[in-house]
């Protein structure tokens, strides 16, 4: 027996998609709803509003568009775990997105979880091998420290667009994080040269040359991004160069107790009223000025210093000139009695002590008494061997 006639399946049907239509209808003005109050920064109504999209139009076109703005919503109310689930949901619904596998990439990514990040990374590769998704998925592979997966996509950019800059920055970063800088700055270089506003290639070239230990040229890009008025990245490079640069003594501070200007033969006495007494020992000081800031416990160890007669080999710079030593000479202790650290004016003192002979007329040559400092700052940074010594005829050497 027939239940149903042609004409009553036709209504049927023609019902069915009414109902359809309706609900389409009602879904996409919830989107609307939705879109609205995000605009307004109401986020609270617009994931309100997105989940309901999602629940009455799942079968919509745009019902994987509003499952990701329902995401963004839960992204500025602060809750990734339920943006994470309503990216999940999103391409559930149309599996062929690879934007919102490149967007939940970016959040795990985001978040430090760079395994999972390289997964939607490249599921939105083998969707849609594009120059975006293939850069993404490079950067994965650099914090996992996957190098050789990383060149591979950034060769593969290069090879599809030769002109876009983005391969030649990826690829400068594979290079910097492997240590090789000077094939990382040639690749950064490329980068510019493809797009001169391409501001991170700058900072990027900045920080090679850091590791390299070239200041000048750091100091050449901070000034090019300040030109640029890209001040935060200026600011951050300079900063990473503080950091990495080896520290230097500067000078020593006219306060100092220790007259180191002072020549060959100069009598104790000059050095302080009480060593004219036989036999007598006064404390004096030198303030050593560094350029950065330093590491107080490595300052204020006596055993990082060391005191001596110079050796230098050039025109005046041994100690006494190079000629004969008198029999009456001083010679001072090899480690300071003390050092302190001030952090506000980046001075060292080191306390020393003289003695005076028994027949009171000792000598010394303060000029060429060698202060070498051999710690490190607060980075760990060992001293730059170029500037961690001082003398008061050869100044900071």
């Amino acid at each position: 027996m027939e239940i149903f006639s042609a004409s009553s399946a036709d209504s049927l049907f023609s019902a069915m998609l009414t109902q359809s239509n309706g609900l389409e209808n009602l879904a996409n003005a919830a989107l609307q709803r939705g879109i609205d109050a995000y605009t307004k920064q109401d986020y609270t109504t617009a994931v309100k509003e997105f989940k309901r999209s999602v629940g009455i139009g799942r079968g919509s076109s745009f019902a994987a568009d509003a499952a990701q703005y329902l995401a963004m919503s839960y992204l500025q109310l602060g809750d990734t775990e339920n943006a994470i689930k309503a990216y999940k949901s999103a391409f559930q619904i149309d599996p062929y997105r690879d934007d919102i596998h490149l967007k939940l990439g970016n959040l795990y990514f985001s978040q430090g979880k760079y395994e999972d990040a390289r997964g939607e990374y490249a599921e939105a590769v083998r969707l849609n091998p594009s120059t975006v998704n293939r850069y993404s998925l490079g950067q994965a592979y650099i914090e996992l420290e996957r190098f050789s997966d990383a060149e591979t996509q950034y060769s593969e950019i290069q090879r599809l667009a030769p002109q876009q800059a983005g391969g030649y920055l990826g690829m400068g970063q594979v290079y910097s994080r492997q240590g090789n800088h000077e094939e990382a700055i040639r690749q950064f270089k490329e980068a510019v040269s493809r797009d001169a506003d391409l501001y991170d290639a700058y900072a990027q070239m900045g920080y090679s040359y850091a590791d390299l230990g070239d200041m000048e040229s750091v100091q050449d890009m901070v000034d090019t991004l300040e030109r640029l008025e890209q001040t935060d990245l200026a600011d951050t490079l300079g900063r990473y160069m503080y950091k990495v640069d080896p520290p230097k003594m500067l000078f020593a501070q006219s306060a100092s107790t220790f007259p180191f200007p002072m020549g060959k033969g100069t009598p104790l006495v000059a050095l302080n009223s009480y060593l004219m007494n036989p036999n007598a020992s006064k404390t004096l000081s030198i303030q050593i000025q560094f350029d950065k800031q330093m590491d107080r416990e490595s300052v204020e160890n006596p055993v990082n210093w060391q005191i001596s007669r110079a050796a230098g080999q050039g025109p005046g710079q041994a100690y006494n000139f190079g000629l004969p030593i008198s029999p009456n000479e001083a010679k001072l202790p090899p480690i300071p009695s003390a050092v302190t650290w001030d952090e506000k004016n980046l001075t060292a003192t080191v306390y020393f002590t003289v003695t005076q002979n028994a027949a009171a007329n000792g000598t010394i040559d303060p000029s060429h008494i060698e202060f070498k400092f051999s710690g490190r700052d607060i980075y760990g940074q060992k001293m730059n061997p170029k500037f961690d010594q001082f003398t008061g005829f050869s100044g900071v050497v």
